[in-house]
């Protein structure tokens, strides 16, 4: 809590500076706002704002790298990906094939050369993904009311964040509905992975064959295993 209440303490200060230092036209005519109020205040020092802004977005990317492949792990042991995912590092103790994956992933994303559509795509799907888990609390109250909760938070708090998650999906999807309707897409392509590895019991030989030749490989390149789910 400690935590959170500064960095939102910081952001807005911030803020309040580009706003009190930049007027209004300048704010909406900069590519870089920060880097436009270094070079106002900072003079000759203002290419430390890019340093810490690399340093920023190094520590944002390594954290989701940590936090992502955490959340195919989990979604692999409730059954909901493959089950190689479910395999961690036996000196390391990390999910090391769950890393490797967000990694492609992010490295695949990177083939766009449009940064500003790509981050229109991405924070689309991230905010559509996050307000879905969100809904979870409110509707899990309501139909599961007696269900065992170590933690419990008040209903106010998840419906004004699921009220800000529509405003913050309905509007791109209004003004930008090409961008939102591949943002979509990119969501709807984990369906046939889902229908081939998790929901496809009955594959055929060969197709299980190859799935388990595949699995051992990666076993023996990371040295990898599977875990035992509590439970």
């Amino acid at each position: 809590a400690i935590s959170c209440i500064a960095v939102l303490f910081i952001y807005v200060l911030t803020i309040i500076a580009f706003h009190t230092t930049l007027s209004r036209p300048e704010v909406l005519g900069s590519e870089a706002v920060a880097v436009t109020f270094a070079n106002r205040l900072y003079g000759k020092m203002a290419w430390i704002i890019p340093i810490f802004v690399a340093c920023s977005t190094f520590g944002a990317v390594n954290g989701t790298l940590l936090t992502s492949s955490r959340l195919f792990y989990a979604g692999a042991r409730e059954g909901q990906m493959p089950g190689v995912l479910t395999m961690i590092q036996i000196e390391r103790t990390t999910p090391v094939p769950s890393v490797l994956c967000i990694t492609v992933l992010s490295l695949l994303y990177l083939t766009s050369s449009n940064i500003s559509v790509l981050m229109n795509y991405l924070g689309f799907t991230t905010w559509l993904s996050i307000g879905a888990a969100v809904f979870c609390l409110p509707y899990l109250r309501w139909k599961q009311p007696n269900l065992a909760r170590p933690i419990k938070v008040n209903l106010i708090f998840p419906v004004l964040y699921l009220a800000m998650t529509v405003a913050i999906t309905l509007l791109p999807m209004i003004a930008q509905p090409v961008e939102t309707g591949i943002g979509l897409c990119m969501i709807l392509t984990a369906v046939p992975v889902y229908l081939i590895f998790i929901k496809w019991k009955n594959k055929p030989k060969v197709v299980a064959k190859c799935t388990d030749y595949l699995t051992q490989q990666i076993q023996k390149l990371f040295i990898v295993l599977p875990t035992e789910k509590d439970d």
